[in-house]
């Protein structure tokens, strides 16, 4: 589905070739032509063909690209953002779709295939898109309808992830919670501007859009605002559980280095008596008896069980 082109003359949808589509008489006829980025006739079919000027041409093939809605003459470009249908190595989360619309004349360019394109495709060759109003409201409506539920599962995994936060599983826990935190925040990036982009096209003075159009664009700008909330939820949400997660590392750290600490003070006495009865030299008392070896260790023990006494009496365990 890299490129091809739709002509709607009124009673039924044709499968046309891209010259023909580009040379088809406006107005009274609905044509979309979708083309692909990545090959390199696209900018010259874009000047040539359609006689875009380069302003439009420029923004339809640039590489980089955002949300965005700007009017041009009688015309506007219109840059949405939506789940990949594939998954691209190279791509961000969210893949573009640059729009060039004018009345009876809708030209979309991809580098990476939109999920929510084949049922715009479908749709469109049922005869459901009338206009090029309905067809960037119906595009806003599919792409808010696949992106709610990624978004609706960021925020079920922070959930379990708060659900299972604990000391044993803090170390496990911290990867996921990152790499959910990134994915909001990506989607992020572009979820908030794509919501202002349709209200203002919603708001545009064009024969193009209707009043219908305009309140489903307004509609889906809501959703967009609703994901944009959520997703700054999640963002702050993931942060929070980092810094929990965190200091649940420092406590077990902490412990951990009481615990040896502790062992370690408890043997320090001992080490210094076995050390000074284990000296070569004459003099050391009972050293001939025969009892004197059980009578050190009955002594380390006696040392070791009033050291951890104290330390039990002073909380040092707790």
């Amino acid at each position: 589905m890299r490129q091809f082109a739709f002509l709607d003359d009124g009673s039924s949808v044709h499968s046309v070739s891209l010259p023909k589509a580009a040379a088809s008489e406006r107005g009274t006829k609905l044509v979309w032509i979708h083309l692909d980025q990545k090959d390199d006739a696209t900018r010259t079919f874009l000047t040539e063909e359609a006689q875009l000027n380069d302003v439009v041409v420029n923004a339809l093939t640039a590489l980089e690209t955002r949300p965005r809605c700007e009017p041009i003459g009688s015309g506007a470009l219109i840059n949405l953002r939506g789940l990949s249908l594939q998954e691209e190595p190279q791509a961000d989360e969210l893949v573009s779709i640059r729009i060039w619309i004018e009345r009876g004349c809708i030209i979309s360019v991809a580098r990476y295939t939109m999920r929510s394109l084949p049922a715009l495709c479908d749709a469109f060759k049922g005869g459901k898109v009338k206009d090029p109003g309905d067809f960037v409201a119906m595009l806003a409506e599919l792409i808010t309808a696949n992106l709610d539920p990624e978004i609706a599962e960021l925020g079920d995994s922070l959930d379990e992830c708060e659900l299972m936060l604990d000391a044993t599983r803090a170390f496990a826990l911290r990867r996921e919670v990152a790499g959910t935190r990134a994915r909001a925040i990506a989607y992020r990036r572009f979820v908030a501007p794509q919501r202002q982009a349709l209200e203002r096209l919603a708001a545009l003075e064009c024969d193009w859009l209707e009043d219908d159009d305009r309140l489903h664009l307004r509609e889906a700008a809501d959703r967009f605002a609703r994901m944009t909330e959520e997703l700054e939820s999640i963002r702050e949400r993931a942060a929070l559980m980092h810094e929990q997660i965190t200091d649940l590392r420092s406590e077990m750290i902490d412990t951990r280095a009481l615990l040896i600490s502790i062992v370690a003070l408890v043997f320090l006495p001992l080490t210094f008596l076995t050390g000074l009865l284990g000296m070569n030299v004459n003099g050391i008392p009972f050293a001939h008896e025969p009892w004197a070896f059980w009578g050190v260790v009955a002594v380390c023990v006696a040392i070791a069980g009033a050291i951890t006494g104290w330390f039990v009496w002073r909380h040092w365990f707790r």
